[in-house]
């Protein structure tokens, strides 16, 4: 019924805008008929799938979405509208959509008429084909507009295309197809221009007056005449038309054409035959004696090709004689007999064939194939062959033998003929060449003994028809032989008295004479690629209706082929919807658009070209321009402007308001029509002076509040994207100095208020204040976004003002009116929107801040008693219920303001109130905020959540929970019991429960004792047990009230019921049982039982140091049961210990005695299950971080048995906000508002930030809590998903903080698991990086880049990206060994070997890069940025690459001379050390440069080279000084310059060369410097022991790379460096390790061992090798054979073995080597003897020592026994070879 009364409104309203009415009637029923429809789509699109309209709209509704579908001005206006209203007509009826679309085509054919119209008459360059495209629309609205100088337009550009010889083909063909479809039009008139237009076009160009001009200029005009198609329907169509102006047009140009040829170019005249020849089968029917054109066509086909070379070609000419005997007029038929009598004397070899031509046979044969009887051209298609091929090929040879009798061959022909009747046979004759033997018959049968295959002619004749009906490739082929054409002429004349011979040739003339017109797809417009079967052979209706044919046809052509299908028929354009629309459309597009047609109708009228249909009629004009909503509000400021009454300045107003409204109702607030044309226009100073004075009477009042309620709502609309200059204007009329009426329109004086005795203007006067505080709230809310200086200075202004006022209006007590709930509410919800914004109170120029902030919490707490506390809540009423909503939120925002501009903590008790009984005995009265606590468990779940907020704000100081604890004395339960219940109570909604988890948080946070300490000022919670006596306060308290509670499994139970939705309907009302909230009188609708008096006092004796000993139970009325103060959940405790402890808790100086029933268990029916929402679960991830911190072991200990960290962990769902962002960027037709998208991303985020500090705390206590398998990889992958999501169209300020936000948590998480867990994250971290690492490496690139606008972000990422590639270059070390592991994809391998993200990895580099060298030496970003860059320099070769093009080597080389210098210049200053302290950042940012460096520099050859280039040697040397100073400066600098020499020996000779310039100071601890830097480190090198060994150990590593190379050796050697070696000391005692300075030693002597210039200084060195050899005998775990590799890498060398013989200790080593328990000894040893003993004679003498042999032979044996299969392990088959190779040596002579 709605939606039908909906659709006859919207009837009514388009019926009644009737011409015979006023203008504003008019208006109005367009205003109501567009708003309604507005209104009407948008209810559908809520309400109604589109694919369910067909079973529920009404009849009234569809017939008026078919009114809107056909309204032009709508459709412009709101074009999604209008697609959603053509998208429900579809569904609804498909005879009115069939309209529609076929309007639409007409509409867009009218819009193509008028764009060509306007392009062509354009100068210039034209876009020709874009052009020929618009033409093409054009036509098909023609029948309605009839503007026929489109006509010759487009005949001229097609004549112009196809004159210019540069014309592209394609251009040529589109522009073809518009030209035959205008000759072929359905529209009369349409054809009739078009062919007069021709014929003025060829007149002009082969006229006679011509005769004097260049012929080549002028013929190129009918070009576009001169092809196939175009005569084809000439001839076809248009001399058949039965209208004289068609046909006679029509044959004249076909005769100027004919007779022209004078007047042509030879080009021109050849094409013009080229062309005509496919057509001349359907012009000769016209052929005729008399007839003008059918002279010019017998002229034409008679003009023989030998004397004329412009006629038609030999073969076409034949076939034109041949032709026209089938023609019906006689005449014709004898002329061209005589034409091929003659044609047949001069053919060759005439004389020898039958038969003879002369006169009697001439007479014979004029109606030659005029037959009775003609051929049914039709051949069957069976689907199964009925004969064998083998049979078919078995007759073929009997039909084609020369040697069998010509009656069997006959018979044969004769079988064949019925044979080949089945298509699917004709391949195999074919491919037997049957046509050719048909042929040498037939050539047989003239010759002048042919008689003797007469008989076979018949049946080949019909062989031959049959073959070419169904083949048009060999009709082709044979109707172009000339031979073959005279041939069958010759054998009709022969047989030319037998009719079915003479029938059966006449068929074949037929197929091989209109072969070109029969072919369909020829004359297509648009022919097909595609082949498809073949055709049946047809003619067009026009050919067989002019010729005799001896043969039955199927007809085509009826119609032209080009013509086309008009949208509308003349039924259609009678419907006024429809003519309306066309009318509308064609004016829209001949003025290009609305605006310059209204323009235009706002002008003095112009003489126009168009018919008087296509004039706007009064009601088309005004829909347009009402409808136009930028035309429609100018009219309204017009109207204001001009109006002589309010009644016309509110009818304005109020239609302005409406356009407001169809922007909302368009789905395009703030950014519609009204809200952009508003943006552009002058109306500020329209309205201004409305609202610049006090209203003097009640009509004034009226209209200020409809211009304050159209403020309002503009405000509203435009909210998203407030404009400045709007509200610029607004604040400063609304702080106008006196008179400011809008401000002192909020607050009546005394006068007015005893005035106002007349009802209606207190009505009007309320109404007023009512608009003015909605449209002060909407203003506040404007701001949200806005960032210009000015505005929001004036804003601070005015919400100061606006608060002062706001505070009088609320302290007006004499008023009579004070207590109207309504204006009270008003004020109140108007203070609520003031006091949201941060600062409100601060600008005023007389009163303080917080002395503001003191009043009106004086008045708050004022209403708030009145409205609340004295009328013992709402247990009794419901007034006030809107003003205690809005006061508790006003003390909401209040207390934040308070805490920002008080200066100490001591307001906390302006807070309190006295606070009485209601009973008879009357209570002594405390101070406190014990009117906070009813509010808590309120009706109104609105007042209990923001009431539990402002505890939380309270609750953030420590004066502020002491006082909510004491004020909570007389509750059962106490503050924590109390907040405990509401956060556990199932039937609770998740807000007000979430503000619980808050409180309960803020608790936590101050530290609380484990026993009671009586000078401590919070205790926390407090158990008592009467019973036992004994009390438990603090953390103790604290874990026996979770027990008791059940928390954890309350939690478990609340992430199990967490919805992640959108929205939620709970349709299920089920009754509770007899404690449900309706029954129970004492339930949580009586809000004041939770703090009346207490009942009785403890008889329980106290200790006089113990708290308070005053119970605090809830007097329990009659009949009902006590309220149980721990939620639903009170089940006895299992152990003993706990059970003697209730956890009723109480405050401070509390205490509570009260028994736990021994028979409690949990109830049979829990109330109904709340939703859990996402944000609640948010506040119990932050309540639980606070109990992990509080206690950490009993609280992982309860999370692992509730299985609580997998249950939050599990509510984490990447794809839900990635679709859910995916809705934002691109929402659906259908979409919820985005708001409401916005508000469930905004949820989850908070969730994710929430549980991912809890899960970080988890890590720092428990990792095991987090590292389990099930629960790792699922929550690695939700992060990564989580921050790869693509944020870039996300135009949500607050949402984009959201998420930097929840990404740093998550980066900060995913660190801490590295951290903490690599082991079992990293594997599984990769995989997932792997898996996304397009999208993280371009989200990496945008959290860096973001250093600036969120550096906590950016900070994250990069310590993320940090410890990511250093624990996977630590487990690559660790792995090294192991090399049968198969790890996943590496990110080492990521950042280096992929190709697919090469961009984005160099994006990522740069940002790093330009992150720290863009921020200053003290900024820790910096340092951040530095520590994520050396990781990448470390593992990345891209990034070394990255680093060296961005010259990042020679800035640190630069920051280190600067350094240097810096140094050098506070050194020579007096007072200062030389050395600075690490304060003053000159230690960090040489640590951080060398280091870069160092990573820059690792196994990357070319980067070295830029350091050498760059003097890193001599910036070192510089430095040297300094460094010896400092031990982790010095060790980073040989780190540095390991790094730097390995594999690079011109870094390694860079070391020996002298570096010049003084030294600022001469080293206080070790020396000065040699002449080079090597010659320092060998000085360094030489202190023994030095005081770190970790330096030590870097020194000789250093000196190990530098002993590769020669330069260096040879420095060593000079420095007698070596002689260090000698002085070392053996271990003595039962020590058999060596130390590590020996050990270090040796790696060095192993180095240098490795070149033969080393060995010769190792052997120089005085017993040297005789200390090796004792040093062999000790053991380290680290190397053990370094003494045995020295004396291997000796043996080596020719040189050294005489030495090496002469040393029994060392031949006594590599013997013992054989016998020794290590493989490796083995190996080395063998090796060593069998290289002393290759190629020197005297070693064999040596060795041959009987000791020895007996050694070695028995390695051998025992080899040869253990690796029996030793090819397998390299190590083996290389001892076995070096055994082998010494007992074959040891053996020989």
């Amino acid at each position: 019924m709605v939606l039908a009364s909906l659709g006859d409104a919207m009837c009514y309203h388009k019926s009644g805008a009737s011409s015979d009415r006023p203008e504003a009637v008019l208006v109005h029923h367009r205003m109501a008929f567009v708003s309604t429809s507005l209104f009407a789509v948008r209810v559908l699109q809520t309400l109604l799938p589109v694919e369910k309209a067909s079973h529920f709209l009404p009849e009234p509704l569809s017939a008026a979405l078919f009114l809107v579908s056909l309204d032009m001005p709508i459709s412009l206006e709101y074009p999604n509208i209008h697609e959603a209203v053509v998208a429900y007509l579809e569904q609804l009826n498909s005879e009115n959509y069939s309209i529609y679309k076929r309007t639409a085509e007409a509409v867009y054919s009218i819009e193509c008429t008028c764009n060509f119209l306007s392009d062509v008459g354009k100068e210039g360059e034209k876009n020709l084909l874009e052009l020929v495209e618009l033409a093409d629309q054009a036509l098909r609205s023609f029948s309605y507009h009839q503007h026929f100088p489109l006509i010759k337009e487009i005949i001229c550009m097609c004549s112009k295309i196809w004159k210019s010889a540069q014309a592209s083909p394609l251009l040529q063909g589109e522009s073809q197809k518009v030209f035959l479809r205008m000759l072929s039009h359905p529209l009369l008139q349409v054809k009739v221009e078009t062919y007069n237009c021709c014929l003025e076009i060829i007149k002009e160009c082969l006229g006679v007056h011509n005769v004097t001009k260049p012929v080549s200029s002028l013929c190129n005009g009918i070009h576009f005449l001169l092809h196939p198609k175009v005569l084809y329907e000439i001839s076809a169509f248009g001399i058949q038309e039965p209208k004289n102006e068609v046909n006679a047009a029509a044959k004249a140009i076909l005769m100027y054409l004919l007779q022209g040829r004078l007047m042509m170019t030879a080009a021109t005249w050849s094409k013009f035959i080229e062309s005509l020849c496919p057509v001349i089968p359907v012009l000769q029917g016209y052929a005729d004696t008399e007839e003008p054109l059918g002279k010019c066509v017998l002229l034409l086909s008679r003009a023989s090709p030998e004397a004329d070379e412009g006629a038609l070609p030999g073969t076409a000419h034949l076939r034109a004689l041949l032709r026209l005997l089938l023609v019906k007029k006689p005449p014709v038929r004898s002329l061209a007999l005589k034409l091929l009598a003659c044609h047949l004397t001069r053919e060759d070899r005439a004389h020898v064939k039958r038969p003879s031509i002369d006169a009697r046979l001439l007479s014979r044969v004029t109606n030659l194939f005029i037959v009775k009887k003609p051929i049914e051209l039709k051949l069957d298609d069976r689907k199964e062959l009925i004969i064998k091929l083998e049979t078919v090929e078995k007759v073929y040879e009997i039909f084609t033998s020369d040697d069998i009798d010509l009656v069997l061959r006959k018979s044969a022909a004769e079988q064949l003929a019925v044979i080949m009747q089945d298509i699917k046979m004709h391949a195999v004759v074919k491919k037997l060449c049957l046509i050719d033997k048909i042929i040498e018959y037939l050539n047989e049968c003239v010759c002048q003994d042919g008689e003797v295959v007469e008989c076979l002619i018949q049946p080949c004749l019909t062989l031959l028809r049959k073959v070419l009906c169904a083949d048009p490739v060999m009709r082709v082929a044979l109707s172009q032989q000339s031979s073959l054409l005279t041939l069958l002429f010759r054998v009709s004349l022969i047989f030319h008295e037998d009719r079915t011979v003479v029938t059966e040739v006449g068929a074949l003339f037929c197929l091989l004479l209109f072969d070109e017109v029969s072919r369909m797809d020829m004359w297509s417009i648009n022919p097909s690629d595609k082949p498809s079967s073949p055709p049946i052979f047809s003619l067009p209706v026009s050919v067989f209706r002019r010729y005799h044919l001896p043969v039955h046809v199927v007809g085509h052509h009826a119609v032209s082929p080009y013509s086309i299908v008009l949208p509308l028929s003349a039924d259609c354009l009678a419907l006024k919807p429809v003519s309306d629309m066309l009318r509308i459309a064609w004016n829209l597009s001949w003025y290009h658009g609305s605006e310059n047609l209204l323009k235009q109708m706002n002008s003095e009228p112009k003489i126009k070209e168009c018919s008087d249909t296509l004039k706007l009629s009064t009601e088309d004009t005004l829909a347009l321009k009402v409808t136009h909503t930028a035309s429609g509000l100018r009219d309204c400021l017009h109207s204001v402007v001009e109006a002589a009454a309010h009644r016309e300045v509110r009818a304005a107003i109020t239609r302005m308001s409406f356009y407001l409204l169809n922007d909302r109702l368009s789905l395009k607030s703030g950014t519609g029509p009204c809200g952009l044309t508003l943006k552009s226009l002058a109306w500020h100073t329209t309205l201004n002076r409305f609202l610049q004075v006090l209203p003097a009477c009640t009509e004034d009042e009226k209209l200020l509040i409809d211009i304050i309620h159209f403020l309002n709502k503009l405000l509203k609309e435009q909210r998203k994207n407030s404009s400045v200059e709007l509200l610029n204007w607004l604040l400063e009329l609304l702080l106008r100095h006196s008179p400011n009426p809008l401000l002192d329109l909020l607050v009546l004086t005394e006068s007015q208020a005893r005035e106002e005795t007349d009802d209606i203007r207190t009505a009007v006067r309320q109404q007023v204040q009512k608009e003015l505080i909605a449209l002060f709230n909407t203003l506040l809310l404007s701001f949200m976004a806005v960032t210009d200086r000015k505005c929001l200075e004036l804003l601070h202004v005015f919400q100061t003002q606006l608060a002062l006022r706001l505070l009088q209006s609320l302290r007006v007590t004499d008023a009579p009116h004070f207590y109207g709930l309504p204006s009270l509410e008003r004020t109140l919800r108007g203070m609520a929107h003031l006091t949201a914004s941060p600062g409100w109170s601060s600008h005023s120029p007389l009163t303080k801040p917080f002395e503001i902030c003191v009043k009106y919490l004086s008045g708050l707490l004022e209403v708030i008693t009145s409205f609340y506390v004295e009328r013992g809540g709402n247990a009794m009423s419901f007034m006030g219920k809107g003003v205690t909503k809005s006061t508790i939120l006003c003390l909401l925002h209040l207390s934040h303001e308070m805490m920002a501009q008080a200066q100490s903590s001591e307001w906390m008790s302006l807070w309190f109130l006295p606070l009485g009984s209601h009973s008879e005995d009357q209570a002594p009265t405390q101070q406190g905020l014990a009117w906070l606590i009813p509010l808590w468990v309120d009706r109104d779940p609105e007042v209990r959540f923001t009431s539990l907020g402002l505890g939380s704000a309270l609750t953030t100081l420590e004066t502020g929970c002491v006082a909510l604890a004491n004020s909570c004395q007389n509750i059962s339960g106490g503050l924590w019991g109390t907040v405990v219940n509401i956060l556990l109570d199932h039937s609770e909604c998740s807000v007000v429960r979430r503000e619980a988890a808050f409180v309960l948080q803020n608790l936590l946070v101050i530290p609380m004792p484990s026993i009671i300490l009586k000078d401590y000022t919070w205790q926390g919670p407090c158990v008592h047990d009467e019973d036992s006596g004994i009390s438990l306060v603090g953390k103790p308290a604290l874990q026996a009230l979770l027990y008791h509670c059940h928390f954890y499994e309350h939690l478990n139970q609340m992430v199990k019921h967490c919805y992640l939705g959108r929205y939620t309907f709970d349709l299920k009302f089920s009754a509770l049982d007899g404690t449900s909230e309706g029954s129970d009188l004492n339930g949580l609708d009586d809000s004041f039982k939770f703090w009346r008096a207490p009942s009785r006092l403890s008889s329980q004796d106290q200790d006089p140091s113990s708290l308070s000993t005053v119970e605090t139970m809830v007097a329990s009325s009659s009949g009902s049961t006590e309220f149980p103060p721990f939620g639903p959940s009170t089940a006895p405790l299992p152990e003993a210990s706990h059970d003697q402890f209730v956890a009723q808790v109480i405050g401070q100086h509390e205490t509570a005695s009260a028994r736990l029933p021994r028979d409690a268990s949990l109830p049979a029916a829990l109330p109904r299950q709340r939703v859990v929402t996402p944000p609640l679960l948010a506040a119990v991830c932050s309540l639980l971080d606070g109990l992990l911190a509080t206690a950490p072991g009993d609280t992982a200990h309860a999370f692992r048995q509730a299985r609580l960290v997998e249950l939050l962990c599990s509510i984490a769902d990447a794809t839900l906000l990635e679709s859910c962002v995916q809705e934002l960027k691109a929402p659906l037709p259908l979409s919820p508002p985005a708001e409401h998208t916005q508000a469930q991303v905004s949820s989850l985020l908070e969730y994710l930030s929430s549980l991912s500090r809890l899960l970080q705390s988890c890590l720092l206590v428990d990792p095991d809590l987090v590292i389990q398998e099930e629960l790792l990889k699922p929550l690695i992958t939700n992060i990564i998903g989580v921050l790869t999501i693509c944020i870039k169209d996300v135009l949500d300020v607050e949402l984009v903080s959201a998420f930097y936000h929840t990404w740093t948590h998550l980066f900060n998480l995913l660190a801490v698991l590295l951290r903490k867990a690599a082991l079992a994250s990293l594997p599984a971290m990769t995989v997932v990086l792997a898996k996304h690492w397009a999208a993280v490496i371009d989200m990496l690139c945008t959290c860096v880049g973001l250093s600036i606008t969120c550096p906590t972000l950016c900070t994250a990422s990069l310590q993320f990206l940090s410890v990511l590639l250093t624990e996977e270059a630590k487990r690559c070390l660790q792995d090294k060994d192991k090399t049968n592991l198969c790890h996943s994809p590496s990110i080492a391998s990521l950042l280096d070997k992929t190709q697919e993200n090469q961009k984005s990895l160099e994006r990522l580099n740069e940002v790093i890069l330009q992150c720290y060298e863009g921020k200053p030496c003290k900024d820790v970003l910096k340092r951040v940025a530095a520590n994520a860059l050396m990781s990448l320099l470390a593992v990345s070769r891209r990034a070394q690459t990255h680093a060296l093009k961005a010259d990042l080597i020679d800035s640190c080389m630069e920051q280190m001379k600067h350094i240097s210098a810096q140094l050098n210049l506070d050194s020579l200053r007096p007072g200062k050390a030389a050395l600075k302290k690490q304060e003053d950042g000159f230690i960090k940012e040489l640590s951080i440069a060398m280091q870069l460096l160092r990573n820059c520099l690792y196994q990357n050859e070319e980067c070295k080279e830029a350091a050498l280039e760059a003097h890193l040697v001599p910036v070192l040397h510089s430095l040297w000084p300094w460094l010896l100073m400092d031990d982790s400066l010095m060790q980073i600098a040989l780190q540095l310059l390991c790094v730097y020499t390995a594999n690079f020996p011109n870094g390694c000779s860079s070391l020996c060369w002298s570096s010049c310039g003084p030294y600022p100071v001469q080293a206080a601890y070790r020396g000065a410097p040699g002449t080079s830097l090597m010659g320092c480190i060998l000085k360094l090198a030489s202190q023994m022991p030095l005081e770190n060994t970790a330096v030590q150990q870097m020194v000789f590593m250093f000196l190990s790379n530098l002993a590769l190379s020669h330069d260096c050796k040879g420095v060593i050697q000079k420095s007698n460096f070596l002689q260090n070696f000698l002085s070392l000391t053996l271990p003595k005692g039962g020590n058999k390790h060596l130390s590590n300075l020996t050990i270090l030693w040796l790696k060095l002597l192993l180095n240098i061992s490795l070149g033969e210039d080393g060995q010769q200084m190792i052997l120089r060195l005085d017993g040297c090798l005789d200390l090796l050899t004792e040093m062999s005998k000790y053991k380290h775990k680290s190397s053990p054979c370094i003494p045995l590799l020295i004396f291997h890498n000796i043996c080596f060398s020719p040189a050294n073995k005489p030495k090496i013989l002469a040393n029994e200790k060392v031949i006594s080593v590599l013997a013992a080597c054989l016998e020794s328990e290590n493989q490796h000894a083995q190996r080395i040893g063998a090796a060593a003897l069998w290289a002393l003993i290759h190629n020197y004679q005297k070693a064999k003498t040596t060795l041959k020592n009987p000791s020895i042999k007996r050694r070695v032979d028995e390695a051998y044996s025992l080899a040869k026994k253990t690796f029996s299969n030793s090819e397998e392990t390299p190590l083996n088959a290389y001892y076995m070879k070096c055994l082998e190779n010494l007992v074959q040596l040891l053996n020989s002579s």
